[in-house]
């Protein structure tokens, strides 16, 4: 059912007060390709030192057995997100082999001609180890594994429930107050939701960092894109082209009616899309010639993880539990933030001020009226997100609101007035300075194009000679920073169990299947 919307009209209700705010939570991913020292894409295994990619908690990988994805766990200030997420990368740079470095931009480094050196991940002889790299190859099969060498940064967000309890009370709606508090949590965080897809036009214009991409990535697809000098593609005003028609695409998800209104219909959406053939995808076969299963199935998604989406509700999973079960049982339990690239010009692909940006973003769109999203509305999100990625630098760029022209830069600083004592009450809950000082450096990108992140990628590209150059010049500095990282005794010691015991894991889970694979795969299908 949908449910009914709230009616406060303030930026920030009177009676909310740090206090309330206490007891966030954030989690940081962040995907990088491992590099050869000859700038190409790396061949070699997943570095067994590391651990098991299919059961370590914290450094794993994601389609290609090249693409690390680093997870921190949630954690009460960024700064400590940040730290986490530093000692991840000072662990795996530790261990990795034959010179190889760690890709710093989310637009891959030199691919081969040939798709098929595009390794796909693999997670060992288990049911689930098989399972996973199937779905990998099916993704491979459908869009291209050119695809699935791109990075970026997810950010997980959530807030305590004693705000939710709060923001109850004080609403107006005798319908919301009588929800549970699962339910009203859910009904909040799905209005957060589509304001943040609402908001997505200014995150790429302020974080975007895609600006250029190496020809090797474009290879056998057909582009607009324009040479900025040998071996790079760009153009001109773009920010991000990773949120783009290069990046995450998918006609068939476009289709899906999938919409963010309230769980019930998200779920049903996802659920029709898992279960549901698509005619493309059944004419390229669930075998090869050999008998060998080249997708899980031919259905408009494998399975839900395959939909891709600007900002996902998340619940964390319990055993045996898909990521819809677990939303249906227990509501939604924090969100993630993917319209995120990877900044290269941090050792970590994220700084603070990004975090602060995204959490003082995600404030706002929570306590913000959110109205239901409808087609219209969303053609319109849709073409404000396309004109930032393309050419959102541009003097003329200009964003559609309720079907009125306005400059990009007017529309952001609008927001960004607005986020301002947003960012004043989160430096008061945590006693930072970190969300104002993101704001004032994102007032600086508002204020002068060339300091976005995107117009100093281009002209360092150009200075280096290329995307291959920049990139490897800024891997070096980053390899640096990780020798230097001092780990603490405990840090490394708990790093060197933790890859032991997924090695252990997941020798206990190849142990364990009690049925063939194919078995297994017929159950699922």
């Amino acid at each position: 059912m949908s449910q009914p919307e709230s009616t406060s009209q303030d930026i920030l209700p009177t009676w909310v007060d740090s206090s309330l705010i206490k007891g966030m939570l954030r989690g940081i991913e962040r995907e990088s390709l491992r590099m050869q020292s000859n700038g190409f894409l790396s061949q070699a295994d997943h570095p067994k030192a590391l651990g098991s990619a299919l059961t370590h908690p914290h450094i794993t990988t994601d389609y290609s057995e090249a693409l690390m994805e680093f997870i921190t766990p949630p954690k009460e200030t960024i700064s400590e997100a940040l730290n986490y997420l530093k000692d991840i990368h000072a662990v795996t740079h530790a261990h990795l082999e034959n010179g190889e470095k760690l890709w710093p931009l989310s637009m891959p480094c030199m691919l081969d001609k040939e798709e098929d050196s595009i390794r796909l991940a693999q997670y060992g002889t288990s049911n689930i180890g098989r399972f996973k790299t199937l779905y990998r190859r099916g993704l491979g099969v459908r869009y291209g594994r050119r695809m699935q060498t791109i990075s970026g940064v997810h950010y997980n967000l959530s807030f305590p429930d004693h705000f939710f309890e709060a923001l109850q009370k004080h609403e107006t709606d005798d319908n919301l107050k009588a929800l549970s508090l699962q339910d009203y949590r859910s009904h909040r965080y799905f209005a957060l939701i589509r304001n943040f897809i609402r908001l997505t036009p200014l995150v790429m214009f302020l974080v975007g960092a895609s600006p250029s991409v190496c020809k090797c990535f474009m290879t056998g697809r057909d582009h607009q894109l324009l040479p900025l000098m040998k071996g790079t593609l760009f153009l001109p005003y773009s920010t991000a082209l990773r949120m783009g028609n290069f990046g995450y695409q998918n006609s068939a998800q476009k289709q899906l009616g999938i919409h963010y209104n309230d769980i019930q219909g998200y779920l049903e959406g996802l659920q029709k899309a898992v279960h549901t053939p698509y005619a493309a995808f059944s004419h390229l076969g669930l075998n090869d010639e050999q008998g060998e299963p080249i997708q899980i199935n031919d259905h408009v998604l494998q399975i839900e993880n395959e939909y891709y989406s600007l900002v996902r509700p998340k619940q964390v999973p319990e055993a045996g539990e898909t990521p819809s079960e677990a939303l249906q049982n227990r509501g939604v339990g924090y969100v993630e933030l993917r319209a995120v690239d990877v900044n290269p010009y941090s050792p970590i692909g994220i700084d603070e001020h990004t975090a602060g940006l995204l959490e003082v973003v995600a404030l706002y769109c929570l306590l913000q009226d959110s109205p239901a999203l409808l087609d219209a509305e969303q053609n319109e999100i849709e073409l404000n997100q396309a004109e930032v990625v393309n050419r959102g630098r541009a003097p003329n760029a200009a964003i559609l609101q309720n079907g009125q022209s306005i400059a990009i830069e007017e529309w952001c600083q609008q927001y960004l007035s607005q986020l301002q004592p947003l960012a004043q009450l989160l430096d008061d809950s945590y006693n930072t300075d970190i969300y104002s000082k993101a704001m004032h450096v994102m007032q600086s990108r508002i204020d002068e194009v060339d300091e976005t992140l995107s117009a100093r990628m281009i002209e360092d590209t150009l200075e280096h000679g290329g995307t291959w150059s920049f990139g490897s010049f800024m891997a070096q500095q980053h390899a640096d920073v990780y020798e230097q990282h001092q780990l603490s005794a405990e840090t490394a010691a708990y790093f060197a169990e933790a890859a032991e015991q997924s090695l252990q894991k997941q020798a206990q889970l190849e142990q364990d299947s009690s049925i063939s694979f194919e078995e297994y795969l017929k159950n699922f299908r």
